[in-house]
């Protein structure tokens, strides 16, 4: 470190989580979530960055899109870095007061969103910084995307997202780390299904022979569904939501289910959505519809993603430590967008930790420094 140039401060990065967590932002709540919008807005206002904001719309927050003036000479082609981060979370109003408060055990930090992600967000926001306060520039133009619904699958964001990864060479996304510090160079897929079943109402004592029950008939359909699992092929179907009936003494005319499958080619999600769709009536005078939308393409790691993830893991040797890889995990993020985009994409460079959407979620302060120096030397290196 030469001169009087600051140095990586993990004290000084967890102070900024801090202040990021503390501003709880729930995807379904866009004031809240606009509040988080406004300080990610003015870190990046803070170190020069030119800002574009964008209403939200459904319901939803604003996007937020932030540009350093500088860059270098070597400017390939015009196209530069783009870093994906998101601002919302899991978790409702008040669980930073009554269910997961901000504190530090050992090398845990607790706080809701802390891991996922606005640690990460926060961590390169701060790389940013350090290069501004040092002096120095990047080779290539950075672009700084915060979106505010990624965990609901960014609807509103998903044009913007792609829209600014047309002008990238490389895409960095601040998700956190998988299994220990370990980076994503390939994601599943991610579609959605809504079933609607319709029977018949009856009395469930006077004349439960005249109904055609629902709920019975959603039964079948569940466990059809939830029977097209396939670790060894990467596929998992799983019904999250049920809904159905009007009374206990009612034979159900009606019931719903809300259906999550990931999967790990396009290919193989033509053929499940084949195999869902051709789903027929088990039981007798009943009906069944499904709506079926795919939410986040696969991603596979190609060359592009090879050569961006060997830089990454010489510089973290450089650094300190040995960095590992995720090749095709099941969660889902906006780094799918971009990688089917064919644009090299590393994903999962936020900070290390566990509990994600979970009442325990935490961050490893131990990751703090190293991942930031990380950050940091791919925001300088890469050309």
């Amino acid at each position: 470190m030469a001169g009087n140039e600051p140095k990586i401060d993990a004290e000084e990065i967890l102070s900024g989580i801090r202040e990021w967590i503390e501003i709880e932002s729930p995807s379904d709540d866009a004031v809240a979530v606009n509040r988080m919008v406004d300080a990610a807005q003015a870190a990046m206002a803070g170190i020069g960055a030119s800002i574009e904001r964008t209403p939200g719309r459904e319901g939803y927050g604003d996007v937020l899109k932030a540009k350093m003036p500088w860059a270098g000479a070597k400017e390939a082609d015009g196209k530069g870095i783009l870093v994906l981060s998101h601002l919302d979370t899991v978790h409702p109003i008040g669980t930073l007061k009554n269910i997961n408060p901000f504190r530090r055990e050992g090398d845990a930090v607790y706080g809701p969103g802390i891991y996922d992600m606005k640690g990460g967000a926060y961590l390169a926001y701060y790389a940013l910084r350090h290069l501004v306060r040092s002096g120095r520039k990047t080779p290539l133009p950075v672009t700084f995307l915060f979106v505010p619904e990624e965990e609901v699958g960014s609807p509103t964001s998903r044009a913007a997202i792609e829209a600014a990864a047309r002008n990238a060479k490389y895409v960095l996304v601040t998700e956190p780390a998988r299994d220990g510090g370990k980076i994503v160079t390939g994601r599943k897929g991610a579609a959605r299904f809504d079933l609607t079943v319709k029977g018949r109402a009856s009395h469930a004592g006077l004349r439960h022979q005249d109904g055609r029950s629902a709920v019975k008939e959603l039964a079948h359909q569940i466990l059809a569904i939830e029977g097209m699992t396939d670790y060894a092929r990467g596929i998992t179907t799983s019904v999250g939501t049920i809904a159905g009936g009007t009374g206990i003494n009612v034979v159900p005319a009606e019931a719903r289910a809300g259906v999550d499958m990931r999967f790990p080619t396009q290919a193989v999600c033509d053929e499940m959505l084949a195999r869902i769709h051709a789903l027929k009536p088990v039981g007798p005078d009943t009906s069944l519809s499904i709506d079926s939308r795919v939410t986040r393409p696969p991603y596979q790691k190609f060359d592009g993603i090879q050569k961006l993830f060997d830089h990454a893991k010489s510089l973290a040797k450089d650094i300190g430590f040995e960095l590992g890889e995720v090749t095709q995990t099941g969660g889902g993020s906006d780094g799918n967008f971009t990688g089917a985009m064919g644009i090299p994409t590393l994903d999962g460079l936020g900070v290390d930790g566990r509990g994600a959407h979970a009442v325990d979620e935490q961050l490893y302060y131990s990751s703090l420094e190293p991942r930031a120096k990380l950050m940091l030397r791919l925001l300088e290196t890469l050309e």
